[in-house]
C-alpha cells in the first residue's frame, strides 16, 4: 500500500477511532466502591490511585455491619 493511496488516511482513521472505543469501554473507574470499615462510597483516581469519598453510604453494609454488633 503507497502512502500517496486515498484508503491509507481511512484505514489510519478507523484504527485510531477503534482504539479510542477501546480505551473507554476498558476505563471503568466511574463506578463506586465500598469501603469495607466505614460503608462509604468512593472513587480511585487511577493518575495518582487516591480514594476519593463521595459522602454516600450503603444502606445494605451497614444494617450488615449492625447486625454483627
Amino acid at each position: 500500500m503507497d502512502i500517496s493511496s486515498k484508503k491509507l488516511p481511512i484505514i489510519l482513521i478507523i484504527v485510531l477511532i477503534g482504539i479510542l472505543i477501546m480505551q473507554f469501554v476498558s476505563n471503568d473507574n466511574s463506578t463506586p466502591m465500598i469501603d469495607p470499615e466505614t460503608c462509604e462510597l468512593y472513587i480511585v483516581d487511577s493518575q495518582i490511585n487516591v480514594k476519593t469519598y463521595l459522602d454516600e453510604f450503603n444502606q445494605k453494609c451497614l444494617d450488615f455491619k449492625n447486625l454483627n454488633k
